[in-house]
């Protein structure tokens, strides 16, 4: 799709220039030199040589709070993404953060004899199998593990904790020995044809198992598999949110949890949130555990701030006073534990508490939802 075609399909010219958009921005709140507004005009008015050399195309953090406030009903997201395919044909590149290494793992990746070895974090307590009707897609949290090991994170607690939960509940999952990156980042990072053979790999490697469902701990991997896949690809099989399935399985009975008597809060992904529109699941699962006290944060839901960075790009000291001002928001509720979907939220929320401009007000502990879950599930 081009950029004529884009503005068309994104209802751009129907721009009204309220500025609505900007004034919900979370980039444009610390960075003054960005505008969703002007980005759109600049995108109906100019050529678009001018438009696709603007590093500000990468600036957006593609958290959809554009599109929830637009009274006119833009699509700003996809916009943004066409743009960027567009840019990278000419030889832009978006702004990596940490050198470039996650983009450079996940091109790795597309090599098509490559031998992965990547299952040694599965527990022996864990049943997984080679075929079967079910995956469980872990994506990159092996790798991220070790990319991020400085923060002291372990998003692989995530996988476990979600194997766990779909032995408890009669299913053996397929992990694949060979599945790659669902190429979220490299498409929404305009390479298009590195997105492409990640996918068509994971497409494969799925029909060899005879996999007929994928379930997914990770948002963007979720986004990826449920809304682009099947714009480029035939995918036959169905796609679930965990805490889609947890739901369903606390409604019917199935789980049951321990008692936990502390104060949480839920940080929504922006994936899972506003591209999805999956915001009760999670908080199903929250509020069925005994003695928990949920508060939400002033802005939750469709509201809700994201975590700053978006597709390993565009890491800078506005991504900082974004997460340091969500951090901030959190700790008002007074909750003593912070539950997050995403993993990449928790990577970037743990990174922003050690930065040397943190204080104790952004000082709270993390954990992903299906961790606690898993943990505190009555064994029968």
């Amino acid at each position: 799709m081009n950029i004529k075609e884009a503005i068309k399909k994104s209802r751009a010219y129907l721009c009204m220039e309220c500025g609505k958009c900007t004034g919900i921005c979370p980039v444009s709140r610390f960075n003054h030199g960005f505008s969703p507004r002007v980005l759109v005009n600049k995108t109906i008015r100019s050529g678009n040589l001018d438009l696709l050399k603007d590093k500000n195309i990468w600036t957006c953090l593609t958290c959809k709070l554009c599109d929830e406030r637009c009274p006119a009903g833009i699509e700003y997201i996809d916009l943004t993404l066409a743009t960027r395919l567009e840019a990278q044909k000419i030889g832009e590149e978006a702004m990596c953060s940490h050198g470039g290494a996650a983009q450079s793992l996940m091109r790795i990746m597309t090599t098509p004899n490559l031998e992965q070895k990547r299952t040694d974090w599965l527990d022996k307590d864990l049943k997984v199998t080679q075929s079967g009707e079910v995956v469980y897609f872990v994506g990159c949290l092996p790798y991220f593990d070790v990319l991020f090991s400085d923060i002291e994170v372990n998003t692989l607690k995530a996988a476990k904790a979600s194997i766990k939960i779909l032995n408890k509940l009669g299913m053996t999952p397929v992990v694949l020995p060979q599945e790659r990156c669902c190429g979220h980042d490299l498409l929404w990072g305009g390479d298009f044809e590195n997105f492409k053979r990640l996918a068509e790999h994971n497409i494969s490697e799925i029909k060899k198992a005879g996999a007929k469902k994928i379930i997914f701990s990770c948002p963007e991997g979720y986004r990826t598999f449920k809304i682009d896949y099947p714009k480029y690809f035939t995918c036959d099989f169905q796609v679930q949110h965990i805490t889609e399935l947890l739901s369903e399985a606390i409604s019917n009975g199935s789980l049951k949890f321990k008692n936990f008597d502390k104060v949480v809060t839920f940080q929504d992904a922006c994936r899972l949130g506003r591209h999805l529109g999956i915001y009760d699941e999670p908080r199903t699962a929250i509020t069925s555990i005994p003695e928990l006290k949920f508060t939400e944060m002033t802005r939750n839901r469709n509201r809700a701030i994201c975590c700053g960075v978006s597709a390993w790009m565009n890491c800078s000291t506005y991504s900082k006073s974004i997460q340091l001002a969500r951090l901030r928001e959190a700790k008002e509720t007074e909750a003593e534990l912070l539950l997050v979907s995403c993993p990449k939220c928790e990577i970037h929320f743990n990174c922003a508490m050690k930065d040397e401009r943190a204080g104790k007000d952004v000082q709270i502990e993390t954990m992903q939802l299906v961790t606690l879950v898993a943990e505190l599930i009555e064994e029968s």
